[in-house]
């Protein structure tokens, strides 16, 4: 059985299986979710809980074997917690899990729970998780993407109490907060939580959440491509200046532009031989969430254009190591602030700039 977060409580409302896994990348709302199955647990009365990390790949699957079938002395249900932080079992603990979710779905006694990190569809396909779906019940835990943010953070204020004011001001609130803790959903939820502590239930202004929300924003290099891609120029910015605060490598902030360069050369090189889009972004191995991104960008961009970005990538490439190059900043990070805004306006449909 498989079920998303959100279904999770209602899921539990009704009903408590034996077995549950608990898979994804963002830790808040996996340990949301774990407590979550845990809380339900302990209301029908488990009280004993033991918890095995599988660390190695030499790890003894014998005690989680033994503590699976093993009867509680102390409670009359207990829960047993199997953590693997590395998502890969082996092959030992492949037959292991195999046979925990086949005694799991026999006993009442025990709640058997599984944290996984975010699994690819190879793994979802495998024996040892096909088993643990068979016989219990899979969470998807997805992260909330930055054009969700806004939202989640207003409904995660709405369950203290508080709001943002209506209309144009609150959305400017919401828009502020999410770039404050953008990539770092923990910290947003220390700060919803502090708003709590400072005001009462209601309605918070601008000020209040300007003066309280600290800038605990982490960003990720890949989620870069797909704000350059999407033309959202203001937060390109944020980011790269994020990155570099963080002691981001350059290379790999180059790489990632470079990469995005290429692959969009060589989609529009396939589409001017005669290949259809779709066909051609299968070929370059572009898909999701980019796939859409490449699909809306193309056919605004000419391969002139893009030879010209190409080259201008390779000169960045000389200054992030250190090759100074005419015309451009000598600082590695400036060198990129030029070429990610000059692609991202052209994404964004405005002309490009040499001086951009």
């Amino acid at each position: 059985m498989q079920l998303t977060a959100a279904q999770l409580a209602s899921h539990l409302q009704k009903s408590l299986r034996p077995l549950y896994a608990v898979h994804g990348d963002e830790p808040l709302l996996v340990q949301e979710a774990a407590d979550a199955i845990r809380a339900a647990a302990r209301a029908q009365g488990a009280t004993e809980r033991t918890v095995h990390v599988v660390a190695g790949a030499h790890f003894d699957w014998s005690g989680v074997l033994a503590d699976g079938s093993a009867l509680s002395l102390f409670a009359e249900k207990r829960i047993v917690e199997i953590r693997i932080p590395s998502g890969k079992p082996g092959k030992d603990g492949s037959a292991a899990l195999q046979q925990i979710a086949a005694v799991a779905a026999t006993q009442s006694d025990t709640l058997t729970l599984v944290l996984l990190p975010r699994l690819d569809k190879a793994t979802r396909t495998g024996a040892w998780f096909t088993a643990l779906e068979q016989h219990g019940v899979s969470i998807q835990v997805d992260p909330v993407e930055r054009g969700s943010l806004p939202q989640w953070i207003a409904q995660r204020l709405q369950r203290q109490g508080q709001q943002v004011a209506s209309g144009e001001e609150g959305q400017r609130t919401l828009q502020f907060f999410a770039d404050r803790v953008e990539g770092n959903l923990l910290a947003a939820h220390q700060e919803i939580e502090k708003l709590a502590l400072l005001y009462p239930a209601g309605t918070l202004s601008w000020e209040q959440v300007e003066t309280a929300v600290l800038n605990v924003a982490r960003y990720d290099v890949f989620k870069l491509s797909e704000s350059i891609l999407g033309g959202q120029v203001a937060r390109v910015q944020r980011m790269l200046d994020g990155l570099r605060a963080e002691g981001e490598a350059e290379v790999l902030v180059h790489y990632t532009l470079a990469e995005d360069i290429r692959a969009l050369k060589r989609v529009k090189d396939a589409m001017n031989q005669g290949r259809p889009l779709p066909m051609a972004l299968r070929e370059q191995r572009v898909w999701g969430p980019r796939e859409r991104l490449f699909e809306r960008v193309l056919p605004r961009l000419d391969a002139s254009l893009l030879a010209t970005l190409l080259q201008d990538a390779h000169k960045v490439d000389g200054i992030v190591k250190g090759l100074p190059q005419e015309g451009w900043p000598r600082d590695g990070w400036q060198a990129l602030m030029r070429l990610a805004i000059r692609l991202c306006r052209v994404c964004a449909g405005a002309p490009s700039t040499r001086a951009a």
